[in-house]
């Protein structure tokens, strides 16, 4: 499976969310206060992760470290030719 990453930030809410493959049904599950994972609706595999105030917890954007609750094998990911 060629899985991509989708990224979005909302400047104006300081929200980041990051997902994983397509996108398909799936719900959130807070796992501490301002973080949120979003599991496939039938699965329960975890596909992306939401971080409110996503500014106020970096102390740099120009290198960000995010602790995520899953892996991501970017070795499988493909670049589309």
């Amino acid at each position: 499976m060629n899985e991509g990453m989708r990224i979005y930030y909302d400047e104006e809410l300081d929200y980041l969310t990051i997902f994983i493959g397509e996108s398909r049904p799936n719900y959130g599950e807070d796992i501490t206060p301002g973080v949120t994972i979003f599991k496939d609706q039938y699965t329960d595999e975890i596909i992306g992760i939401g971080i409110q105030e996503f500014k106020e917890k970096t102390s740099s954007l120009q290198e960000i470290e995010l602790k995520l609750p899953f892996k991501i094998n970017f070795v499988s990911l493909q670049q589309d030719n």
